[in-house]
């Protein structure tokens, strides 16, 4: 799946004269070199919610006998652990090792974003108001067209269009977030389209496009500030800025499925993550000290202790940034469009059997 307008690395100087910590950022472990580094301990007064995380294992030991082969040891330390204890000082009696991510600053901090599953509005045929398509993957391998390219009719006629929408800018949401729902005029029930590919040109972030443009500060930058952006500006204006990532992606119908990440998994909202499968591999486990943010994006300044699971992936999320699923639907949409906020995060290791 594929992701979020802000799947771009924020990027911050932190230095040891200026540690910002506006977004959450802390500095209690010290400076790490390592992507993962061995951790004996976690130190932490955040209050704990680990509610959602046995949901979600179950859908990985219910639906994948090899993620569970993989980690069966491990998620039987973490079960015996949340029944018993649930205390992150006993982890280690449990057999459970800890390696915190280094964060992209070096000193633990990493990076939050959110994605969701929009729902749009289709139509089967076009009209004067559903006119903008959602494509299925065409025949191309190297010369897919740009997001340009495709604008000026570069699909037109081939028989690909799987319905169209009234809003150019719904339909790049679902493409930046890889996947979503739709739901057509003649029917009731929702359909959901999972990824179907991509067009192979680099993604480029709008959001920074306008960051840059000075159009939105980086402070302000939101899902609902871009969207109060396309609403202020003509077609022309939009299609000029949407052109800017020439990254396109497909869609694959799938009835009434549910959403799933890159492991396969149905994902839950508050507990998957997209990962770096190279330091992360799918069905890690980790514990987190998420930020909360508030309706309008703000740190509240406190964090709360979760246990999470890597399940899914994305192009823009590379070492230390973990993107949080939220769910579905425009509540879902403007709680993740406001995501960007960082956390102190632990990844737990295969480990061997515990004596307890």
């Amino acid at each position: 799946m594929k992701r979020s307008l802000f799947l771009f690395v924020i990027s911050l100087i932190l230095t040891a004269c200026f540690k910002p910590t506006d977004r959450g950022q802390q500095y209690k472990d010290g400076r790490f070199d390592a992507m993962l580094n061995p951790a004996q301990e976690i130190i932490s007064d955040n209050p704990k919610d680990f509610s959602l995380f046995l949901n979600q294992l179950e859908k990985v030991e219910s639906l994948s006998p090899s993620l569970t082969k993989t980690h069966l040891t491990l998620y039987t330390n973490v079960k015996n652990w949340l029944a018993q204890s649930a205390d992150v000082s006993t982890l280690s009696d449990y057999g459970i090792s800890l390696q915190q991510m280094k964060g992209g600053d070096g000193f633990g901090n990493v990076l939050f974003t959110g994605y969701f599953s929009p729902v749009i509005e289709l139509r089967r045929t076009a009209d004067a108001l559903f006119k903008y398509p959602l494509y299925k993957m065409p025949s191309c391998e190297k010369n897919c067209p740009t997001r340009k390219e495709i604008h000026k009719g570069a699909l037109k006629g081939k028989a690909l269009e799987l319905g169209y929408s009234a809003s150019l800018f719904d339909n790049f949401i679902m493409e930046v977030q890889g996947s979503g729902f739709v739901h057509y005029g003649d029917k009731s029930e929702l359909e959901y389209f999972a990824y179907g590919g991509k067009n192979g040109h680099p993604y480029v972030s709008i959001g920074k496009v306008l960051i840059d443009n000075d159009e939105i500060s980086k402070e302000e930058m939101s899902l609902s500030a871009i969207k109060k952006w396309v609403q202020t500006h003509n077609e022309k204006e939009v299609i000029q800025l949407l052109n800017e990532n020439p990254s396109h992606v497909f869609f694959l119908p799938k009835a009434a499925d549910p959403v799933s990440g890159t492991a396969g998994i149905p994902l839950l909202p508050g507990v998957s993550v997209a990962s770096d499968r190279e330091y992360l591999p799918m069905g890690t486990v980790l514990l987190a000290e998420v930020p909360l943010i508030d309706k309008d994006g703000k740190w509240s300044g406190k964090h709360v202790m979760k246990l999470l699971m890597a399940l899914d992936t994305g192009g823009a999320v590379k070492q230390s940034h973990l993107d949080l699923y939220h769910g579905i639907g425009e509540k879902a949409g403007v709680e993740a469009g406001h995501r960007k906020h960082f956390g102190r995060v632990w990844a737990f290791s295969n480990p061997s059997r515990p004596d307890v």
